[in-house]
């Protein structure tokens, strides 16, 4: 893979209308995912002292993250209003160059910030709730 600007790496939301419609956030400078695979450890006496997994146990997740400026828009006031609730929603985070993460996730936190010389600014963080999917480009 050849190196990607990082402003196409970007974080949608199901659109709550239109079903299988996903509008980005509004106003992004930066965001980041990562994919964790807890492992489920199996080493005993008869592992000769090395270390050993179990093939395919354990939990795996997804956590995405972002942060950039605020723009008064449809798509951040429905964020705002998950949060809110406590709701789940459908997400996807495109990798340029690479595919398209998929799946639900839980709104962790919602922060807004604003100086009183510069813009509000704010910054989220996801946690995948459920099965993820990945379609390659």
């Amino acid at each position: 893979m050849v190196a990607q600007l990082g402003k196409d790496l970007i974080l949608d939301i199901e659109d709550d209308l239109l079903a299988g419609t996903y509008n980005a956030v509004g106003g992004f400078r930066s965001n980041s995912f990562t994919i964790n695979g807890e492992s489920v450890e199996i080493t005993n006496k008869g592992s000769n002292g090395f270390r050993e997994f179990l093939d395919g146990a354990g939990i795996r997740s997804l956590s995405a993250s972002g942060s950039g400026v605020f723009e008064d828009d449809v798509t951040f006031a429905g964020v705002n209003d998950k949060v809110l609730a406590g709701t789940i929603a459908n997400w996807r985070i495109t990798v340029p160059g690479l595919g398209t993460y998929t799946g639900k996730f839980h709104i962790g936190s919602l922060e807004m910030a604003g100086e009183h010389n510069g813009e509000v600014t704010y910054s989220i963080s996801l946690e995948s709730a459920g099965a993820i999917t990945f379609a390659a480009v």
